[in-house]
């Protein structure tokens, strides 16, 4: 079967089944084999988790983890087992315990002046700069929990790693010594926050939390992976836990509404954490580099999660050259039609601290750099993006944090949607690139750090800066080049724009960024959606019940969708879309971490792992 076509039945088999009163199982159970048997996750009605152990022993299960968060149970079952599962009104989904992979200037003057009395010695780094972050946004006081493949204890992380967790041991939970076998979590960290004068990261103060889900290989299960999540939920005051980085993921067997990993962010975020997940790194058809779309791995397809695609800087400060990599994923999402990625960040052949022990330094020589006794390696992929994403989300909680503290007044909460909307909002958005391949924009720590620090200072005080509206100004100078925000938000599918979601009455304190979403008066949710220059979303567009797409669809360079394309819960994907002019995606189309994207920059080969991380 050609991968066109496995595509195609992929996605008209999953939601049309999805869709179906009886029929509860992800994609990659559709087709279970009588005597076989499988390790799933099974999602109960709200509240039933309970009764749906007690049914399970008529199958006499192996249960590999309990997800309270979620409701649901990690279990290896029989097919019978799991088609008794479907017919019980105890179940709400059935989903694969899928394999899950690593995808590999200044503040304002004023905002300085207020700040010149805090001592600095944070040296100067080129992606520090890139972002345009002032010497005094370092993510000091944010804890980040880090899911990944661990994180070694180097020097450039001091004693800023303040727990440390293994879940590779199905239902344990292992407090040990930080480490890394595998390496990918460490230069994760590292874009984070190392502190080292050669290659800083992006809030070089953040701690860490360390929970361990993959391996040696960079492989690990969904349901450790879920168990992690869980764990940082519930231990978020312990270690002072305000973000979430996930480099990681599966192939999309399911819409967001019954996929587990999509359900336990999406159940993060309502607790008050914030989100960052990779995009993946299947932009490009691996045999003929062709540019496609959909390629968006889970939980790059959580509504809350700020989900990230890669961007290549060209190793310049200004933002003229930037560019989206072929190897970043597109959205829209299966099944669900969701405009994803969030943003873009800095995420090409980007140096990171690691362990020389490591997996990835040890059979990567030619990704190796050295500067004296310390080692680093350079990487590429939305796992790096992501891991930059999260360190400027650092640095724009401090700087909501510095807001309060100035106006001594509490707090402001910042959740993980209102996050978003301001990183998507003070995007800078790269010339002629289409919203399915870039979000808003590139991702800007200055506009974010400022923003943050604005819109918490008119919560804190409503007449903060009427005298000084140059922080009101929604535009960054960035290596001397003066570019103008996104000014607009993406929700689902559909954009927000408008002077209430500037800063001001969208960000006051009694609105809320969620599912029951209070814009305010002045929000306007636009009829015309234009996506680039030769893609329209407009009034011609229907969004209802079901879904088609026409035979006029075109996958390419000029993505044309057709004028009566309907979107909605049942999605049809007729089997003669074409992916870009021509239609070679082979029997090969994998998802895993034995895909290496060879690039040559600087006649160093960058590597990037296919599945986003």
């Amino acid at each position: 079967m050609c991968a066109l076509t496995l595509i195609a039945a992929l996605v008209w088999a999953g939601p049309a089944a999805a869709a179906q009163g009886g029929q509860k199982l992800d994609y990659s159970l559709q087709s279970l084999k009588s005597g076989s048997s499988q390790r799933v996750i099974i999602r109960s009605k709200p509240g039933r988790r309970a009764e749906l152990k007690l049914a399970l022993n008529a199958c006499g299960p192996k249960i590999t983890a309990e997800h309270p968060l979620i409701d649901a149970l990690s279990a290896e079952l029989s097919a019978e087992c799991i088609r008794y599962l479907v017919a019980n009104d105890l179940v709400e989904s059935v989903g694969a315990d899928a394999d899950v992979q690593s995808s590999a200037s200044n503040s304002s003057g004023l905002l300085t002046t207020i700040l010149s009395t805090i001592p600095s010695t944070i040296p100067s780094n080129t992606l520090r700069s890139t972002l345009g972050l002032s010497e005094y946004a370092t993510g000091k006081g944010i804890g980040v929990a880090v899911i990944d493949s661990g994180i070694s204890p180097l020097p450039a992380f001091g004693n800023r790693i303040v727990g440390f967790y293994d879940f590779m041991i199905d239902r344990v939970v292992l407090a040990t010594t930080p480490s890394d076998e595998y390496g990918h979590g460490t230069h994760v960290a590292g874009l984070i926050g190392a502190y080292d004068s050669q290659y800083m990261g992006v809030a070089p103060e953040v701690h860490f939390l360390g929970l361990r889900v993959l391996d040696s290989n960079g492989t690990g299960r969904t349901s450790n992976v879920i168990r992690a999540i869980e764990f940082a939920v519930a231990n978020k005051a312990k270690f002072n836990i305000q973000i979430i980085n996930l480099s990681l993921g599966h192939m999309i067997l399911s819409p967001a509404a019954d996929d587990p990993l999509v359900q336990a962010v999406e159940a993060a975020v309502r607790s008050g954490l914030i989100v960052a997940v990779s995009a993946g790194n299947n932009g490009t058809n691996p045999d003929t580099g062709e540019v496609g779309y959909a390629g968006i791995s889970s939980p790059g397809n959580a509504p809350s999660a700020i989900t990230v695609g890669a961007a290549n800087t060209n190793g310049t400060i200004g933002r003229g050259d930037d560019v989206v990599t072929p190897y970043s994923s597109r959205g829209p999402t299966w099944y669900d039609g969701f405009v994803k990625p969030d943003v873009v960040a800095p995420g090409h052949a980007l140096i990171s601290v690691t362990d020389a022990n490591s997996d990835l330094y040890k059979k990567y020589p030619a990704l190796q750099l050295r500067s004296g006794s310390r080692r680093y390696l350079k990487l590429s992929g939305s796992s790096m993006a992501t891991a930059v994403t999260s360190g400027v989300i650092a640095t724009a909680l401090q700087a909501s944090n510095w807001a309060s503290s100035f106006y001594k007044m509490p707090p402001v909460h910042l959740g993980g949607n209102a996050v978003k909307a301001m990183l998507q909002y003070t995007a800078l958005p790269l010339n002629g690139v289409d919203a399915l391949t870039q979000g808003t924009g590139e991702i800007n720590a200055e506009g974010s750090v400022r923003f943050a620090w604005v819109t918490s200072s008119l919560t804190a005080n409503p007449g903060a800066f009427r005298t000084t509206p140059e922080m009101l100004t929604e535009a960054s100078v960035i290596g001397g080049e003066t570019r103008v925000w996104a000014r607009h938000v993406t929700w689902g599918q559909t954009v927000l724009t408008g002077a209430g979601l500037g800063m001001g009455s969208a960000w006051a304190a009694n609105i809320i960024w969620g599912d029951n979403v209070i814009w305010g008066d002045n929000v306007i949710w636009g009829d015309n959606i234009v996506w680039g220059e030769n893609i329209v979303w407009g009034e011609n567009l229907i969004w209802g019940d079901n879904v088609l797409w026409g035979d006029n669809v075109l996958w390419g360079d000029n993505i044309v969708w057709g004028e009566n394309i309907v979107w909605g819960e049942n999605i049809v994907w007729a089997e003669n879309i074409v992916w870009g002019e021509n239609i070679v995606w082979g029997e090969n189309l994998v998802w895993g971490e034995n895909v290496v994207w060879g690039e040559n920059t600087d006649k160093v080969t960058t590597l990037s792992i296919l599945g986003g991380k």
